[in-house]
């Protein structure tokens, strides 16, 4: 069994100014280091074995602040970027989250849909259930990777996912099973 925390980054600079960054690459806020921060104090307990993270800064630096002093292996790994919002990355949250569900199968113009995010996932979570077993691991990434790790892992339906309000949790948790 494997042990599967989410956590999602930090505030970003365009999480603060109100804007769906997508594929864009803004870093953290003092807000969003400190939320990483709170990382440190939540897992103290928490044996964890390695820490797997989008590429992009925001995420990346939300695992190194939470996760860098105490020596866990952090992973980077592209396939836990954001849904890529095309000609919406960086557009208001308003205007890219109000119609999220019609992009569940056809892709924001230039970019890619919620099913396309969700498809990058899946082999990484394969992945760690064939090479991780018995351990806890912790993904730090965007809605798009919660969105498809509660489609893969949940078998919930992309649009009903999509279509439900986001709120912010602390932490979301899944136990993989073999």
């Amino acid at each position: 069994m494997v042990h599967l925390y989410f956590e999602f980054h930090g505030q970003s600079e365009d999480n603060e100014r109100g804007v769906a960054s997508g594929h864009n690459d803004p870093d953290l806020t003092p807000l969003g280091v400190d939320q990483a921060l709170e990382l440190v104090e939540r897992y103290a307990g928490i044996a964890i074995d390695v820490v797997y993270c989008s590429d992009l800064l925001r995420a990346r630096r939300t695992a190194e602040i939470g996760f860098g002093e105490r020596g866990v292996p952090i992973v980077e790994d592209a396939r836990l970027r954001e849904c890529d919002y095309g000609e919406l990355n960086g557009a208001p949250v308003s205007q890219v989250h109000a119609h999220r569900a019609t992009y569940a199968t056809t892709p924001f113009p230039a970019g890619q849909s919620y099913a396309d995010a969700t498809g990058r996932v899946a082999p990484l979570l394969a992945e760690i259930k064939a090479s991780r077993d018995n351990t806890t691991v912790v993904i730090v990434g965007h809605s798009a990777t919660y969105f498809a790790l509660e489609h893969l892992l949940k078998g919930r339906d992309l649009v009903t996912i999509l279509a439900e309000p986001w709120v912010r949790m602390p932490v979301w948790r899944w136990e993989l099973d073999y």
